[in-house]
């Protein structure tokens, strides 16, 4: 769209499908623009595959020097995002007009993020789960995993 790529997520995020969605996003990345979208619209699960696959895409694009942004109106697909502190790290957008129009704001990346005033939800999955991950990126996808799982459980129990 414009110039920039757009990858359309699938409605569901998971281990069936991550590898797929990763072929698609290192196609879509292949032309070194500054911006690759994921536009996660349809998109009403997504587990911690999925999440892995996404923050891979964002550690790649910014040893690059380029940038991911996603669009997510589902509030419980943003709590993921939240409950793990993702939502602080990989900038988001709750409309793909929103994030393509960051992008013309921003043409060599680096986008802003959802800040307090924005809609990304509230989360009170238990005592400092998204504080947990200060620094999320330089954690392994086993500890990344681990904290999905008790972030989860936590929502869940409440």
């Amino acid at each position: 769209m414009g110039g920039v790529p757009v990858v359309a997520a699938p409605e569901e995020i998971d281990i069936t499908n991550a590898e797929a969605l990763r072929s698609a996003l290192l196609k879509a990345g292949a032309d070194g623009r500054g911006t690759l979208v994921v536009d996660m619209t349809q998109t009403q699960f997504c587990d911690s595959s999925g999440l892995h696959t996404l923050i891979a895409a964002h550690k790649r694009a910014e040893a690059e020097g380029r940038e991911v942004l996603l669009v997510i109106p589902n509030t419980a697909v943003l709590r993921v995002f939240a409950l793990t502190g993702m939502d602080r790290v990989i900038p988001n957008f709750t409309s793909l007009p929103e994030a393509l129009a960051q992008t013309a704001a921003c043409p060599n990346g680096h986008s802003r993020q959802r800040t307090e005033g924005d809609t990304a939800p509230k989360t009170s999955g238990g005592p400092g789960l998204a504080g947990e991950l200060p620094d999320t990126l330089e954690r392994s996808s086993e500890e990344a995993q681990q904290t999905f799982t008790r972030a989860l459980t936590s929502a869940v129990q409440v």
